[in-house]
């Protein structure tokens, strides 16, 4: 036998036993770590080494945090252990709470994905705090005034009226048979962000690009965070770069526009007059240009606002859609007031005077929202350990999940009961239990763009009740939850749609770049 062989053989076999047991001793350094930062609190007592219980929360989102659900009901929190990352799940709305008033440096870090930092980027809005984010913040104010909403209400209603007519027209074709709308409902919400964000900058050749990345993206983001060439992640943290290039874009276009006066036309607008202003102010005044002000920048925090209203304005519609249909009662309500204020044979928009008066419809659409949150979790990253209670501390480097959807199921009168009503002038459970009310957030990351999204659910409501008579194709768990990434009915809401009105509004058009 070969000399060398024959001792190559041999120092394996001898280092065998050696390696082996060093790599159970890490096993159980791993196990020791596991249970050392999950100390008494509910959580599996062993986990798979590294992955953990990552399988289970890839092929059923639904059920894992279910089971957190159930694990937390004594302590109000439970533990957990995803790819080396230790978990802690909040289902008390106090405590859910304490983790959204302690973003800061050294407390807590909104990631708002748990691989976020490498897919959006280091500079994404969601991971600033302070007075950097308060600066932000109040730079963008102004693209959410009652003027800029109700000019994005005109182009809201004019994509949807869009979508609507060609919803039924497919209904039609497949002669009677049911139509599942989640995709479509993106589609429209899609194109809805595209026109009220960016409006005319964003051509038609761009928009077709747009969309494939921003699939893409949405892919990858129920991926595990494999960062090679040709994986979904991989794919998905590419479709943002260009995302964010083609946003600047639109916003150097926009500059163009602002500076020969002309009126704005959609939020970028809006957001780049007062930004010139400012700029003006600073070179007359002899200071530096104002952060947040290059395109680079504001194509980024367009991308955040668009990830942010597409994905759960999505889940908000077709929730309604669901929940109008198992409640009749509520539909004819909804009907009643809409038909007393606004008629599609008027050929006219909804103002925003007529969205205020809609009263009732409003109440329904704050209700979807509670009843199913979109984002029903929020990831943040403790930065350093981090007193919970009184007898459990955080560790450094948890991943915390407040849940918004487990406090929309506290506090309020008979929470399990969809019931627009609390809502109402009457009962205001939005006052009274408004500390459970989570789906915007809470502390200084609650959403500033509340107020559109409310916008957009109402004017869908209100138009898709109108113009359209539906019937959902009821099967056996239809209307369970499932993540993709944010919550919607497990069948992809399948609908039968048919024309309710008369003739459909004559609405005005949207203008288009070429290119």
């Amino acid at each position: 036998m070969n000399a060398p062989l024959l001792l190559s053989s041999f120092s394996f076999n001898q280092l065998l036993p050696y390696l082996t047991c060093f790599i159970l001793f890490l096993l159980l350094l791993e196990q020791i770590s596991y249970l050392n930062k999950k100390r008494s609190i509910p959580g599996p007592s062993l986990v798979l080494p590294f992955i953990g219980n990552a399988i289970s929360l890839v092929r059923d989102p639904t059920k894992f945090w279910e089971v957190q659900s159930i694990l937390s009901k004594s302590t109000g929190f439970s533990a957990n252990y995803i790819i080396g990352l230790f978990i802690v799940f909040i289902r008390d709305t106090e405590l859910s709470h304490k983790v959204f008033s302690n973003v800061k440096p050294n407390a807590f870090h909104l990631v708002g994905h748990p691989f976020g930092k490498k897919l959006f980027g280091e500079h994404n809005l969601i991971y600033m705090m302070g007075q950097e984010h308060k600066n932000l913040r109040r730079r963008i104010a102004p693209n959410f005034t009652p003027k800029a909403l109700s000019t994005y209400t005109e182009l809201q209603q004019i994509i949807i009226l869009k979508h609507l007519k060609s919803w039924v027209q497919k209904a039609q074709a497949q002669a009677g048979e049911s139509l599942p709308i989640r995709v479509l409902t993106r589609d429209m919400n899609l194109e809805t962000s595209q026109t009220v964000f960016v409006g005319p900058y964003l051509g038609l050749k761009a928009r077709e690009r747009f969309e494939h990345d921003y699939f893409l993206f949405n892919v990858g983001l129920m991926k595990l965070p494999f960062d090679f060439p040709g994986t979904a992640f991989r794919n998905a943290r590419l479709a943002v770069d260009r995302l964010a290039g083609t946003l600047g874009g639109c916003t150097a276009a926009s500059k163009e526009k602002m500076e020969k006066g002309e009126e704005p036309s959609c939020l970028i607008d809006f957001w780049m007059q007062d930004t010139l202003r400012e700029i003006e102010e600073s070179k007359l005044n002899g200071v530096t240009v104002p952060p947040f002000s290059t395109n680079a920048e504001i194509g980024g925090y367009l991308f955040d606002f668009l990830f942010a209203a597409q994905d759960a304005s999505t889940s908000s519609l077709l929730w309604a859609v669901a929940l109008l249909d198992s409640h009749p009662e509520v539909l004819a309500r909804v009907r009643e007031e809409v038909a007393g204020i606004w008629s599609p044979e008027s050929n006219t928009l909804i103002t925003s005077e007529q969205l205020r008066e809609m009263k009732y419809t409003q109440a329904v659409a704050r209700e979807v929202i509670r009843y199913r949150p979109p984002a029903t979790l929020v990831p943040h990253v403790a930065a350093e350990p981090f007193p919970l209670t009184e007898s459990y501390t955080i560790p450094k480097g948890a991943i915390v999940f407040p849940s918004a959807f487990e406090s929309s199921f506290q506090g309020f009168t008979e929470p399990d009961r969809f019931d627009p009503d609390r809502f109402s002038e009457e009962r205001q459970e939005d006052q009274i239990f408004k500390r459970n009310f989570l789906a915007f957030g809470a502390g200084p990351h609650q959403c500033v763009g509340q107020r559109y999204a409310l916008n957009h659910l109402v004017l869908f409501i209100a138009m898709f009740t109108s113009l359209i008579d539906f019937k959902r194709h009821k099967t056996d768990g239809c209307d369970e939850i499932v993540y993709v990434p944010t919550i919607c009915p497990k069948d992809d809401c399948r609908v039968f749609l048919s024309q309710r009105c008369t003739k459909y509004p004559s609405f005005p058009g949207v203008e288009l770049r070429s290119l």
